[in-house]
């Protein structure tokens, strides 16, 4: 741990606190999930015929498998997803952690990041850049579930359908909004082996 990491656990604790812990490994693992079994669902009926993915990425062996897969998943996803939204709100954490963002410190960091001079050193506190995935994040989640909603029981909710632009609307909607969670993860864990300290505190909390 380094010596300002040290000196603000002794003042205010864990950094990461219990339930963010536990609600991010939960959400990792319902993702990772929802995106192998969504890929198989998508083979089974792909919304661009160049596009197919590999059988060893996939799960569930066949659409019916994959679907009961997805399916299971869902629920552990929504729940999860809400459990960290109303605490975020509850607490204030949301509001601490992830406001504001302007352009300009967005715009600083990001340029900062890509010539790899972004400083680390206090990771209690989220960066510009770091802010805006977050957020970016959780908009796309929310918009993955309402998406899978409309596909899933579309004449049962047809004032999504119409806000998706249809149903076929709703499954391209539907797969970039779970790309976007594949491209946040993989930046993710990149950025996790620039910074191991980012994973420890995702573990022990500070």
């Amino acid at each position: 741990m380094t010596r300002i990491n040290h000196e603000i656990a002794l003042k205010h604790g864990t950094i990461q606190p219990v339930w963010v812990r536990i609600t991010h490994w939960i959400n990792a693992l319902a993702v990772v999930l929802m995106v192998m079994s969504g890929w198989q669902v998508y083979d089974a009926s792909p919304l661009f015929p160049v596009l197919r993915f590999p059988s060893t990425v996939t799960l569930g062996g066949w659409l019916g498998g994959a679907l009961q897969w997805h399916f299971a998943v869902m629920w552990m996803l929504v729940a999860n997803f809400l459990v960290y939204i109303g605490v975020n709100l509850a607490s204030g954490r949301l509001r601490r952690k992830l406001l504001p963002v302007s352009f300009k410190s967005l715009a600083n960091d990001l340029v900062a990041a890509l010539r790899g001079t972004l400083g680390h050193e206090d990771t209690s506190c989220y960066n510009a850049v770091q802010k805006f995935a977050y957020l970016v994040v959780i908009v796309d989640i929310a918009v993955v579930i309402l998406s899978g909603l409309t596909i899933w029981k579309s004449v049962q909710f047809p004032l999504l359908r119409t806000l998706m632009g249809g149903y076929d609307n709703a499954r391209i909607v539907h797969f970039f909004a779970m790309n976007v969670l594949v491209a946040f993860f993989v930046v993710h864990v990149v950025m996790v082996a620039l910074v191991p300290r980012s994973l420890l505190l995702m573990i022990r909390g500070l």
